[in-house]
């Protein structure tokens, strides 16, 4: 009998949900734990933010618990502000790593440049995370470095490593492609979890994506191929999922509704504090 020199193709990995979320003048929700953030855990916000055409006056202090936020811009600048007593301006290709766990109070706004667009991310925290310390964190753009065309924001990507903690097993990365570029990424062995999030152009991974639409990927560990069908930036997250369920405060994201009352405790606590001191 012959035999056959046929090449079986490996069926690629299927786009199972994609949105593009609501927007509010310059910020689009692509995600939140009430929708897409209960099937993609850890990541349970994601927010695209783009200033241009209209104007930013920002967010006034308010507080999260039980979630870390990580900030990226692809471009221009944001003001920064929280209750560790960190305050500044986060440049474009910077990383703005807020722990807000047991309770903390945040705001920012407008930077000083013109045009400013990046994605807002909100991870849930385990267990023994979610009631600790507060953390903040704020690295500028020399400090957070890059593998071909994947800029690693959290976690790992081959042999390079953010140096933030992740709370669990995540990846998080910034990409950009230029028309016709082909990029290749190979999740670890736990990562079922991945979606993809545009901030501009087109992409094929096979199917289509495009400018202001997040797609989440069906769950395994399968390598993901991407073509660039115009210059494209695109943040993507992987992560072992969250095997706990989301308890759900106005501004926090628990494990439980003990732990979302011991967290929405420390917020009134500061709240107090920071009207003492004429913040609020």
């Amino acid at each position: 009998m012959a035999k056959s020199n046929a090449v079986i193709k490996e069926r690629p990995r299927q786009i199972v949900h994609r949105t593009h979320g609501h927007r509010h003048g310059p910020i689009t929700r692509l995600m939140s734990p009430s929708d897409l953030g209960q099937t993609l855990k850890p990541f349970v916000f994601v927010d695209l933010f783009d200033t241009e055409g209209g104007s930013f006056s920002g967010f006034g202090w308010h507080p999260h618990s039980g979630i870390a936020t990580l900030t990226y811009l692809w471009e221009g600048s944001v003001r920064y502000e929280d209750t560790t007593g960190a305050a500044g301006f986060l440049p474009a290709g910077g990383v703005e790593w807020f722990k807000a766990a047991g309770g903390a109070w945040h705001g920012g706004g407008a930077g000083n440049s013109g045009r400013s667009r990046g994605f807002q991310l909100w991870l849930a925290l385990p267990p023994d995370e979610e009631l600790g310390p507060s953390e903040s964190i704020y690295q500028k753009p020399r400090d957070v470095h890059a593998k071909g065309p994947a800029t690693v924001l959290l976690g790992t990507l081959g042999e390079l490593s953010s140096p933030l903690k992740a709370p669990s097993s995540i990846n998080y990365l910034a990409v950009r492609l230029k028309l016709g570029a082909t990029w290749r990424y190979e999740p670890p062995a736990d990562h079922t979890i991945c979606w993809v999030a545009l901030a501009s152009g087109r992409l094929t991974v096979p199917e289509h994506a495009e400018a202001g639409e997040l797609v989440a990927f069906e769950s395994s560990n399968q390598a993901i191929d991407f073509r660039a069908e115009a210059d494209s930036e695109f943040v993507l997250g992987s992560a072992a999922s969250h095997p706990y369920e989301l308890a759900l405060g106005h501004y926090s994201v628990h494990t439980s509704q003990a732990s979302l009352q011991a967290g929405e405790q420390r917020i009134a606590e500061t709240k107090a504090r920071l009207q003492r001191e004429g913040r609020l």
